[in-house]
């Protein structure tokens, strides 16, 4: 039985294993190791695959099914916030780059009509590599990471219009007036349908498919959504990944939209492996050597052009330079649609064989380059938008005029995270300031909340915050090289600064608290915790049992992670040691068993291996209590000892509290500061 094309795709993976193998040696990611396997696979070197047409049309499932992923992702608040991302910074990146790209073009020799082609393939991007390394990162949901998709998702919107432009613009469209209507209706009518089908049907569909508890179902009925979509708007004329990304957005409004997306990563992964492969093989290594030096020039000159032509795009949106850097390096290669754009400006004569040959190497060039450009894209952001970031947030840190704080906490980030504490600091009387880079944000609380628009890892922005005064700092975004920059900036201005930060993994944890966080929350960690709790509450496991085993797992954790962040035992590392100390505050119930008697009855540093440090009374603090002092209910007890044994007396302070201990206003007790 002769298969010739699983014959080439077994062949292209085994080498693509030992490639990506060496590559990872030499710390370069997989994606250059898939693109790598591409060049030698193709026709100028191995010449393994004789039938590239069928590796790119199966290629293309790969990033259809990478769309539909994303759009799973996205839920429909966060979807919400693209919308003008989406619009105004696509419109303006795409744009811009025509205009731009034409003008030269125009000054090269070229008509109008070739530069406004050579535009629209100058000002595609991959959506691809983009968000397939963004994903590997962790770096999707950071503004920089909602940027790019947003700007790659109105590219890809745009490639429909872009190809019937190519027949325009090359004066060979033959297009009459009611084939013109009848298509728009067509589309209208189809998507139409679609949201009617989503609205209606969808649900109905995914619960008797989940229903049957029938894994193969459910992956069936999955693909089945994603590429069915996927192909119906390539009918329409759109693009296959689009359908898949509206797929994706459809489905995640489904209440069974977890269930669906782990079926279809492995297939995901796979595909996507052959795109990279495939973009690989249009590399021409004899017309690449014999003009090196003028596609290497003409690879930096696009690479410089594309970056500053998108900056604008993100800094109208009233994002820092800094993100602006970040997103513009991210989008400055070519887009797999490009190919597509450039097939068909050829065969319509928009421009010729060399020309067609000289973009395929630029445009391999750039897709390779992109791991790099996207990894030092953060430092050279640090190094280029440092001076204009921190003159442009000092003058709208004047304009906000905002009160002088003291003792407060500093909240970077305002997303659930940042707004969940936000309220609990409000209901505590604990002041506060708020500091988020996304505008729409900060427009849409500025009336509600004390927040600010600014990139905490400026200095300037940390002192208007006032962090020399602040007693706590809390970081809660998603970006890990922001989260070590303003952790290592707070920490320069405020010694005596309590930082705690949130990471996505426990690797991450030691090199944070090295560099001066006193708390770091990982994710990864704490969803383990959280996980085990849920499984023996339902065993029926005692509440005080379920509390100490999770006290007693992160204590040897966050042990571990406090050695290995420790090499020099200096006074302030020796205390950052102190295995499971801390002190925690107790609020004191009416139906506790120590209210009314005395500290000395109690015993509760011989039975339970605690001490009593302060206790907080009618808003004034009683700092190291005597033997006497007698427990009255509402007290705020402030106790010292290891956690695990903390946690473990909880229940002799439970109980209802008394109206009494509350404040005026029905909140909770104000904080009062510890004494010494």
């Amino acid at each position: 039985m002769d298969v010739p094309l699983l014959y080439e795709i077994v062949t292209i993976f085994l080498l693509s294993i030992f490639v990506t193998v060496t590559c990872n040696k030499i710390k370069l990611p997989a994606t250059v190791g898939f693109l790598l396997t591409g060049v030698l696979c193709g026709p100028s070197l191995l010449g393994i695959v004789s039938d590239r047409e069928a590796i790119d049309h199966v290629a293309e499932i790969g990033v259809a099914m990478l769309l539909f992923t994303i759009g799973m992702e996205l839920s429909g608040e966060a979807l919400n916030r693209l919308k003008r991302p989406v619009f105004l910074g696509g419109s303006l990146q795409i744009g811009l780059t025509v205009l731009a790209v034409m003008g030269l073009a125009l000054l090269g020799g070229y008509s109008y009509q070739q530069g406004v082609f050579m535009g629209c393939l100058v000002a595609l991007s991959s959506s691809a590599i983009v968000l397939r390394i963004m994903q590997e990162r962790g770096s999707t949901n950071t503004p920089t990471g909602r940027l790019s998709l947003a700007i790659l998702v109105f590219q890809d919107i745009m490639v429909a219009p872009m190809l019937l432009c190519v027949p325009l613009l090359s004066g060979t469209l033959d297009l009459s007036l009611e084939s013109a209507f009848f298509s728009t209706l067509w589309v209208v009518l189809a998507l139409g349908g679609v949201l009617l089908f989503a609205r209606f049907g969808l649900n109905r569909l995914m619960e008797a498919v989940v229903r049957t508890r029938t894994r193969e179902i459910l992956l069936l009925t999955t693909l089945g959504l994603c590429l069915g979509m996927a192909l119906l708007t390539n009918t329409l004329g759109l693009s296959l990944s689009l359908g898949a990304f509206m797929a994706g957005l459809l489905l995640a409004r489904s209440q069974y939209s977890m269930s669906v997306i782990a079926g279809i990563l492995p297939y995901r992964d796979v595909f996507m492996s052959l795109f990279f492969i495939s973009v690989g093989m249009m590399l021409n290594v004899d017309f690449f050597g014999k003009h090196f030096f003028s596609i290497i020039g003409l690879t930096a000159l696009f690479i410089v052009i594309k970056s500053l032509l998108t900056l604008p795009a993100v800094l109208v949106q009233g994002y820092p330079l800094r993100a602006a850097i970040i997103t513009s390096l991210s989008l400055a290669q070519v887009g797999e649609f490009a190919f597509v754009l450039a097939a068909s400006g050829l065969s319509a004569g928009l421009f010729d064989m060399d020309a067609y040959q000289n973009f395929l190497d630029v445009s391999v060039l750039t897709m390779m380059l992109t791991p790099g450009l996207m990894a030092i894209a953060p430092r050279l952001a640090d190094r280029f938008a440092g001076q204009r970031n921190s003159e442009q947030q000092e003058e709208s840190g004047q304009q906000e005029g905002e009160k002088r704080l003291e003792d407060h906490l500093i909240i970077v980030g305002f997303g659930i995270s940042g707004k969940h504490l936000a309220h609990v600091a409000k209901e505590s009387g604990i002041e506060y300031t708020i500091l988020e880079m996304n505008p729409e944000t900060v427009s849409r609380y500025r009336q509600k909340e004390p927040i600010a628009h600014g990139d905490a890892s400026q200095p300037v922005v940390l002192e208007h915050l006032g962090v020399t005064r602040a007693r706590v700092l809390v970081i809660v975004i998603s970006d890990p090289s922001a989260v070590r920059a303003i952790t290592i900036e707070a920490r320069r201005f405020n010694p005596n600064l309590h930082i705690i930060a949130r990471t996505r993994f426990v690797t991450e944890v030691a090199a944070l608290r090295r560099l001066g966080a006193d708390e770091v929350i990982a994710e990864e960690f704490e969803t383990s915790v959280e996980i085990f709790t849920r499984v023996l509450s339902q065993y029926l496991v005692p509440r005080q049992d379920i509390d100490t085993f999770a006290a007693r797992i992160r204590q040897e954790n966050y042990r571990m992670i406090r050695r290995m962040s420790s090499a020099v035992d200096s006074l302030d590392s020796i205390v950052n040691r102190l295995p499971d100390m801390g002190v925690q505050a107790m609020r004191l119930g009416g139906a506790s068993p120590l209210c009314g008697r005395s500290l000395a009855q109690t015993e509760l540093r011989r039975r339970h291996g605690v001490t009593v440090i302060a206790i907080l009374r009618e808003g004034i603090t009683h700092a190291s209590p005597g033997a006497d002092e007698i427990f009255e209910p509402g007290d705020i007890v402030y106790l010292f000892g290891k956690t695990d044994k903390v946690i473990a007396i909880t229940p002799l302070f439970s109980g209802p509290v008394r109206e009494s201990a509350r404040d005026g206003k029905g909140g909770m007790p104000q904080p009062a500061r510890p004494t010494a």
